[in-house]
């Protein structure tokens, strides 16, 4: 069972009782963060297109509630992501009270430069196209595909243009988005980082966020868990969704899936409540990104967080997780 997780059987609140602060920023947000990166439409990765009006009837629904929060990259789609947003603020009269945005500054994506002066172009898109003169949150995006550590932190590089793009007012806070969990913890040891933002790494099936969870905790960082659903294998099942984290699973995440979803089966409990509830119920982790492509999935979510689930099939489903070998690094 997750750590300091709740009793079995009960629901996770949503909505605005449900806030929680977001590490030290004094913010405060749901437990889900809408995702945006399908309503960008990227049938390459997703295996279906998202017009522009579902896009921003899906983004209007959004900010309308329960959740507070919404997460989306100056690259999704070529930043058709965040042109549809501003769309949809520009239509509802801007963000809502007490709503919060969060974007990424990107490399570029012809040729790859991650510099500061990147940086500076990439925040400077994403305002515009988002209709704001500052931005709450702004992750660095995927540092990983680009750059070294050293080349991130180095003077002049991308932190010191977020650190200075901060000082100015033009964003509130930083964070850090990636994969590899020994980067993302060396990124928020420098204490320059308030929130980092993980996917893939804290599933059903796949623990291996446990030391950055650990790390966030005590340096008062937010953790945003992104993937719960491990790129839809939580919630098809294996048959359906053979990879996960977007690559072909090996064996052992395949069989671990296939008896979970057995388990759940038993007990008259969606896969995906159960994938979806394992992150909310961890008091480490801040908020979960679930990404949206049309507006009835806002009502689904909600739906999703009140299945009861009992403290048996937690203990069933932590025994089914496959050894540490097999989750991602």
């Amino acid at each position: 069972m997750a750590s300091g997780s709740p009793g079995g059987g009960q629901p996770v609140a949503a909505g605005t009782a449900g806030l929680r602060p977001l590490g030290r920023t004094g913010l405060a947000v749901s437990p889900i963060c809408i995702g945006t990166s399908p309503l960008a439409s990227m049938p390459e990765l997703y295996g279906y297109e998202v017009t522009q009006d579902r896009a921003e009837a899906t983004i209007r629904q959004a900010l309308r509630g329960p959740f507070n929060f919404m997460d989306t990259s100056n690259n999704y789609g070529g930043g058709s992501a965040e042109r549809r947003i501003g769309r949809a603020l520009a239509a509802a009269g801007g963000l809502p009270p007490g709503f919060v945005l969060a974007t990424k500054v990107d490399a570029d994506p012809v040729t790859g430069d991650f510099s500061g002066d990147r940086v500076k172009r990439s925040a400077q898109e994403s305002l515009e196209r988002l209709g704001l003169d500052r931005i709450q949150l702004m992750y660095l995006h995927d540092p990983e595909y680009h750059l070294t550590f050293a080349a991130a932190m180095a003077r002049g590089g991308p932190v010191d243009a977020l650190t200075a793009l901060r000082d100015q007012g033009v964003l509130g806070y930083l964070g850090v988005a990636g994969g590899p969990v020994r980067l993302m913890r060396d990124f928020i040891a420098t204490g320059q980082f308030d929130a980092v933002l993980s996917h893939n790494r804290y599933t059903l099936v796949d623990r291996s966020a446990g030391p950055l969870l650990d790390d966030a905790r005590r340096r008062g960082v937010a953790f945003v868990n992104g993937a719960p659903y491990g790129g839809g294998m939580l919630v098809k099942g294996p048959d359906r969704q053979p990879n996960y984290a977007y690559r072909p699973a090996s064996p052992a995440i395949r069989d671990a899936v296939r008896s979970m979803q057995r388990a759940c089966a038993a007990r008259g409990v969606p896969l995906a409540a159960a994938a979806l509830q394992f992150s909310l119920r961890e008091p480490r982790v801040t908020a979960t990104v679930v990404g949206v492509s049309e507006p009835s999935r806002i009502g689904e979510i909600t739906a999703l967080m009140s299945v009861p689930i009992p403290g048996e099939l937690w203990a069933e489903l932590d025994a089914l997780t496959v050894a540490p070998e097999f989750w991602l690094n």
